[in-house]
């Protein structure tokens, strides 16, 4: 496995009410090491479709996803706790039980806690652009990780990602083209439709008001 590590941040200061979610809800609901291959059926209390958003932020489009799907069981992926707690919060105000967290690297969580073909749909929104050249290695979009989303998804499970930086929405559809995994679902669009559940975040009107343009990729796992 490549080690570039698929996120960096980690640390940083908790709000008074991400502390307090944090630690109420943090046992039940977050997972920090790989250990056995969670139960996902035993740790929801159900058997249901999954979905895995990777790299969350503070977790406005995963609370989104879990409204629009509460018969879903979803999983987020990310390391800064800052974003975490955020998340913790905005499910309890919505009253959200269908939803975990795994606070660990990407492509551990992937190779580690889901067994072969078993996720439905993955996520991936505005993951770092590392926009220096020098830097493009650390890149979450890679072939490897591909491969490994690739090998977690069922057969016709989507994979939906988006980025504000045009180099990388090239570099990522690049990285897919060379998957013998994946099928482009608009490969003849600029852009893919906005799922109706990625809500705007301030990190993102702040690229368009940069001069950013936002592009959405869909694929499709081939069956």
């Amino acid at each position: 496995m490549d080690e570039a590590r698929t996120y960096l941040r980690r640390r940083g200061r908790l709000t008074r009410g991400q502390a307090r979610a944090w630690n109420q809800y943090h046992e039940q609901m977050v997972a920090q090491a790989p250990g056995d291959q969670p139960d996902w059926s035993r740790w929801f209390g159900r058997s249901a479709p999954l979905g895995v958003e990777i790299g969350f932020g503070m977790g406005h489009a995963l609370v989104a996803w879990a409204q629009a799907r509460p018969q879903w069981n979803l999983v987020g992926v990310d390391v800064y706790q800052p974003g975490v707690g955020s998340l913790l919060l905005g499910l309890e105000a919505a009253e959200l039980d269908n939803v975990r967290v795994l606070e660990m690297d990407a492509r551990l969580a992937l190779s580690a806690c889901f067994e072969s073909a078993s996720i439905d749909e993955a996520r991936v929104f505005f993951p770092d652009p590392w926009p220096k050249k020098r830097h493009h290695k650390r890149r979450l979009f890679q072939p490897p990780f591909v491969d490994d989303l690739a090998a977690v998804l069922k057969p016709g499970a989507q994979l939906l990602i988006a980025t504000d930086w045009e180099d990388y929405a090239h570099w990522i559809r690049q990285v897919l083209r060379g998957s013998d995994d994946f099928v482009d679902l608009y490969p003849d669009q600029a852009s893919a439709p906005r799922p109706e559940t990625r809500p705007e975040t301030r990190f993102e009107a702040r690229g368009v008001r940069l001069g950013h343009t936002v592009c959405d990729l869909a694929y499709v796992r081939k069956r």
